[in-house]
């Protein structure tokens, strides 16, 4: 009701990057990956105020190995039973990309490893 008396026009910005726009495409050990714009919960997918972000593979539900059966993970991931706090690390969140096997790829993408977890 303000802004229509004073004429005032609320701007509403377009997302920068909808929903399935390619982010980037990552290749490590001979495996690439498509990394697009989404959202991981759907309450943030009807909520206006929130943009599509980018939405790396979930190693978790659906793993995946390179060639030399080394697994894939995400430095946000939630870490296996062989996680390990890397020397002077502080882990408040409990994610992977603290942990010593921990190799960073590129951006959040990486592998792990801990021999126990290849295959």
């Amino acid at each position: 009701m303000f802004t229509s008396i004073f004429g005032i026009i609320p701007q509403v910005n377009e997302p920068e990057h909808k929903e399935g726009d390619l982010y980037k495409v990552i290749t490590a050990y001979g495996r690439s990956f498509e990394i697009k714009y989404g959202y991981y919960e759907e309450i943030d997918r009807k909520n206006p105020n929130v943009e599509p972000m980018e939405i790396y593979p979930n190693f978790i539900e659906n793993p995946i190995y390179s060639e030399d059966g080394i697994p894939f993970v995400t430095a946000m991931q939630v870490p296996c039973k062989h996680f390990k706090l890397g020397r002077g690390e502080k882990d408040e969140d409990n994610t992977c990309i603290h942990c010593v096997h921990f190799e960073q790829c590129e951006e959040l993408l990486g592998v792990c490893k801990c021999k126990a977890r290849r295959r």
